[in-house]
């Protein structure tokens, strides 16, 4: 596969998520692909005692609606059977303290690949990938994930090609 890497600040080109001009001036600078992949969106973490709308907005609008625009927008740049994957966590289904904007997210990410697999055109495909706690990142995150068990990024990986490459839609691979 030829890999585009694409970030806010990084790779061979940038995009805001948050912007849906700045995702369609990506894909008229890319063109047509055979595979979308997004691993990113920023999430807001506060005890739900002191969660302010502004605060749960971050990701509603960054991870939910800045992937949901990528799928949206992407769809028309997809090559016949090509294949989008979205990132949602486990949280989506096994909440942690203060993560209650995740949790709805990752939710609500999951949700909208169930729905959007049935309506997308000319074999195309959409699923998302729910890994744990990643090992190589347990210096960062692994406070906020007490008792769980963490996957390697290999494991995650695995999850990536199996929906790039696999025949699957609208599921939700978890890795955990």
């Amino acid at each position: 596969h030829e890999l585009i890497k694409v970030a806010k600040t990084q790779g061979d080109y940038q995009v805001d998520i948050t912007n849906e001009e700045s995702i369609k001036a990506l894909f008229e600078k890319v063109g047509r692909v055979d595979g979308i992949i997004s691993v990113t969106g920023n999430l807001h973490f506060s005890p739900i005692s002191e969660m302010t709308g502004q605060g749960f907005n971050i990701g509603l609008n960054d991870k939910l609606l800045g992937q949901v625009n990528l799928a949206l927008i992407g769809q028309n740049y997809l090559n016949e059977g090509g294949s989008i994957t979205l990132t949602s966590g486990i949280v989506s289904q096994q909440p942690i303290k203060g993560g209650t904007n995740a949790s709805t997210v990752n939710a609500a990410l999951e949700g909208f690949v169930k729905s959007a697999a049935i309506e997308l055109k000319n074999g195309q495909r959409i699923n998302a990938i729910s890994p744990s706690v990643v090992t190589e990142s347990l210096d960062v995150y692994g406070p906020f994930f007490p008792g769980y068990e963490p996957v390697s990024a290999q494991r995650v990986a695995m999850a990536f090609q199996r929906s790039i490459e696999g025949g699957l839609t609208g599921q939700t691979f978890n890795v955990w």
